[in-house]
Formats: structure tokens, sequence, C-alpha cells
């Protein structure tokens, strides 16, 4: 039986983007705990080098180097995905990047070394690459287009999910063996490694029940499949539906029209009237990396112990983040097809800019420097207690909550909007494998700006935050309530901007019209249009169906 509710659908689909949550926390909840430093040490405390039952563990460049690893596996698998999803299909994608989540959890379950480690992470990033990249392009072709901000913003909301339960699982299986401040047990890391396999294996049985994407069945020229997925989804199971017929004749016209361009690659998505939707795509990705968020999820607990938590303290204050990134992301899911992506962006750079430049200050004026860092780890340069201690972590938890109801959805929802269908799966795989690269040199930045460069690396981030609220107002336009045909349209507005399209600035929100439009009420001509093209491509059906007999 195939599952027709949209929302159930992507409630299915989007555990794919949870994966990448397991995996951030898997690692920021045990990097910080004896258990991983005495297992993976390279001293100078604790066993071997020394009787100190407290470890170094990794140093900053290894460690970065386990972190990026993941990040490396993901930047392959998201350029890979293009070619994946147009051959096999959104939906089979999806299902192989479950299985490759599998194996590679079970080799970082069973890593030996560091070697071991990083194999499996690159393995895990393939299949977090996939999922990243072809969960929302299979979602926004699912999508009605009223519901489509909030249906693909909830691959975020699934990713703090996944973080936020990971977490907590990692914190549980932390006192295997005692307290995790001296405890020794691999148990303690291993076990919830083990566990992250659990949501793969769901969402692999989970796909069998799903439709393929419409879109990807009309470019394939199943149109018999690709009506009836409408007509399940969109019209609720009524073949007469206006707006799955209407739907299913503007989905024909753009793929008949696209037919003489049968053949995408990549290059296409580089031509003059491609390139700007590309760089908009690929900067959304980009961005969304350097405000800095991912470097909260991975690196918390080095930012908490510069302001005094040590141990249990710091796993608990590191996890009130992942609560506030999870409540406070649901707000873009009720209201981000009525606010729009252009002004959910804008605003959340002006205020995550804020929050880098506070702590920044923060630390430049408060902070004390710790040679050779706190406890050894060199990447905790610093010391800022008391009421300027606190502060930082307001700060750092403002921008947690500015983050998730902003970039944090509009990064996923944004990208598949953007390009037409023939280059889609490709368009948003580029645009992934953005985010993925960025998220590796930023896995292996970070450890050694904390050392080297203190406090000036929130100023970085700040910077970034001023420099993205100009390029998202000159150069973002607004799809929201817009069919992704229309998006299309828009860019390749006649009377726009030459290789641009309509204006950023003059684009505005179609929710309430696309919320009419899914009841049936269109405008007279539009519908008269779609009509016609109905009749048209029905027509050699006809003729040739009569020519038989």
């Amino acid at each position: 039986m195939t599952v027709g509710n949209i929302y159930i659908i992507t409630a299915i689909a989007v555990i794919g983007g949870s994966l990448f949550g397991f995996d951030i926390s898997s690692l920021s909840a045990v990097l910080g705990t004896n258990q991983y430093k005495c297992y993976f040490n390279d001293g100078p405390e604790g066993p071997p080098y020394n009787d100190n039952p407290q470890c170094s563990g990794l140093t900053s460049l290894r460690q970065g180097g386990v972190t990026a690893s993941m990040s490396a596996g993901s930047w392959l698998g998201a350029l890979i995905s293009g070619f994946v999803t147009d051959k096999l299909g959104r939906k089979k994608a999806i299902m192989l990047g479950s299985i490759i989540w599998i194996i590679g959890s079970i080799i970082i379950c069973a890593s030996q070394n560091i070697s071991m480690l990083i194999v499996g992470r690159i393995i895990n990033g393939l299949s977090v690459g996939i999922e990243s990249a072809q969960v929302p392009v299979y979602v926004s072709e699912m999508a009605q287009p009223s519901k489509r901000g909030r249906l693909v913003g909830a691959q975020q909301w699934a990713i703090t999910w996944g973080i936020l339960i990971m977490f907590y699982i990692s914190y549980a299986c932390s006192f295997i063996g005692g307290d995790p401040s001296i405890g020794t047990n691999p148990a303690a890391f291993r076990l919830p490694w083990a566990l992250q396999m659990i949501p793969a294996i769901v969402l692999f049985i989970g796909m069998m029940f799903l439709p393929e994407s419409p879109r990807w069945l009309a470019r394939h020229g199943r149109w018999d499949e690709c009506q009836e997925v409408l007509t399940l989804v969109h019209g609720k199971g009524d073949p007469n539906s206006v707006f799955a017929l209407a739907e299913l004749a503007e989905i024909r016209e753009v793929v008949e029209f696209e037919a003489a361009n049968n053949d995408a690659t990549y290059w296409e998505l580089f031509r003059p009237n491609m390139i700007n939707r590309t760089l908009i795509g690929l900067f959304t990705q980009i961005w969304s990396q350097l405000t800095g968020m991912n470097v909260m999820m991975y690196y918390i607990s080095y930012i908490f112990a510069m302001t005094g938590y040590t141990g249990n303290a710091n796993l608990l204050a590191s996890s009130i983040q992942y609560v506030i990134n999870v409540i406070m992301t649901i707000p873009a899911l009720l209201w981000i097809d009525r606010w729009g992506r252009r002004n959910t962006m804008l605003i959340g750079a002006v205020l995550m800019a804020i929050w880098m430049y506070a702590n920044g200050a923060i630390m430049a004026v408060y902070g004390v420097v710790v040679p050779g860092g706190i406890d050894g780890i060199a990447a905790e340069s610093m010391r800022v207690t008391g009421a300027a201690g606190k502060a930082v972590i307001a700060a750092t938890y403002l921008f947690v909550a500015s983050f998730a109801p902003t970039w944090g959805p509009a990064s996923w929802i944004y990208p598949p909007e953007l390009y037409p269908l023939r280059v889609r799966g490709m368009g948003v795989s580029m645009s992934t494998s953005g985010n993925w690269a960025f998220n590796t040199a930023l896995g292996l930045f970070v450890p050694t700006a904390f050392q080297n460069i203190m406090w000036k690396t929130y100023i970085v981030f700040g910077v970034f935050c001023t420099i993205m609220f100009i390029h998202v107002f000159v150069l973002f336009p607004e799809t929201a309530g817009k069919t992704l045909e229309e998006t299309t349209a828009m860019f390749e507005d006649p009377n726009g901007i030459k290789y641009i399209g309509t204006p950023a600035w003059k684009t505005r929100v179609q929710y309430h019209r696309a919320t009419a439009q899914e009841t049936g009420v269109y405008d007279p001509e539009k519908l008269e249009h779609f009509q016609l093209v109905t009749r048209t491509s029905e027509a050699p059906t006809t003729s040739n169906q009569a020519t038989q007999h």
C-alpha cells in the first residue's frame, strides 16, 4: 500500500536528515569524555604516557581531522547524489543512502584506531551527503506550494531531533564504567555509535511504502504513474481534482519544453542563464556553514570548558542548546511559508552577527589566555568566568535561538526551489556539496583557530554573517508560495535583469494565492491554458490508439 498523506511522507523521508544530527551528537557528546580521550590518546597526559587517570585525548589537528572526515565524505556523497538520483530516482537514492549509513556505523562502532574511525566516518558522510541533498529535493517535488517550506524545513527539525536524542543517549552511555571524567570503558562511546544505525533501518523500511517523485516520473516519461501520484498526494485520491490536473499540465508543459535538453550535465549549471541560480544555491549552503552554527554543535564542549564548566556540568550545559535548537525550529515550520525565505534569512543574518560580535568582544575584554590550554587541551585557550562567562553562555544560546528558525530550515528549503526540473537533482547536489566542503574546512579550522586566534574566531564568523545579509538582500529572490515551475519562470523573466531575472528586492511571498489554487481557485485564463496543454498532450495518444484499432 502506497502512502498518500504528505505529512507522513515527509515524516519518513526526513529521517534521512536526522542521520546528520545523530552524527553530530555521537561525536560532540563523547569527545569531552575520558573514555574517548583515553582510547584515542595523543598525550601528554594519561596512559600510555603517564599514570594520570585523566587523558589529554587527540591533538587539536587530529581531532579536527576526525570531525572533518564525515564532512569530507558528505561533500563527495552530495556531488554524486545528482547522478544517483537522476538515474535511480529520488526514492531509491534515499534508500541507498540508508544502506551506506548502516555500513559506516558498523565500522565506526568497531573502530580500533583513528584510521578505522575516520574511514567509518567518511562512509557515513557519503550517506549524509546523499540524504542531505536528495531528501529536500524529494519532499519539495512532492509538496504543495503553500506547504513546501514547512515540509522541506522538517529536514532541519529532524536534524535537531537527531542531535538532541543522540546527545542524551551518549550522555547516558558516558556513565558506563563509572564517572565520565575518569572512566576508561570504550563501551561508553561504542554503544551510541551502534545505536545510530536504528534510524537508517527505519528509513529504509519506511521508504518502501512511499511513492516516487511525480516530477522525476514525468521527466522519465512515466506519465501514468506521475498522474497517479499527483492524484493520490495532491488530489486526495480524486482523479478530477482541479489542482492535481493543473499541476500535471504545468509539469507536462515544462518537461516537454526541456525535452531538447534531455541530457543534463553539471556543465549546464555554469551556463550564463543558470550561473546566477547555481551561485545562489551554492552560497545558501555555504553561508549556512559560515554562520558558525555547526561549530557550536561540534565544539560546544570547548566553549563551555572555557567558561568554567567541566565533566557532567559541561555536558548538561551543552545539551541546553540542543533543546533550544529543537524548540526554536518550530516557528519556522509553522510560518516560514507566510514569512517567506528571503525575509527569514535577512533577519537571521542580523541576529547571528550580533551574538557573534558580542561573544568576541566579551572574550577579548574579560578572557584570560591559558598557555597550553585548560587541562592541556590547546583549543580551550582562554578562561572567562563570572558574569562575563555567563554572558558568553547567554550569547551562545541566543545565537542558536536565532539560527534555528531562520537559516537552519531556510538553507534546506531554498536550493530545491531554484532550479528547473532537468537539472534540479544536480543543482541541489552541487549546492549541498558546498555545505559539506565548508563543513570540512571549518571542522579543521576551528580547533586550531580557538588555539591560535582565540576570541577573534567569533569576529570572523560575525563578519561572515554581515556579508551574507548584503548578499541575500541584493541577489536572493522570494520563492515562497510559487510552484517550482513558476520559480523557474521568475529567473527567466524577459522583463528582468539579463541572466538574473526579476530583481530580488521586487519579489514577494505568494502564500495566499497558493492556498487558493490548492482549493481549485485559479485565474480563468491560466486554467484555460492548462486545459489546452492537457488536451494537446492527450491528442497524439488518442490518435495513436485509433490507428492501432
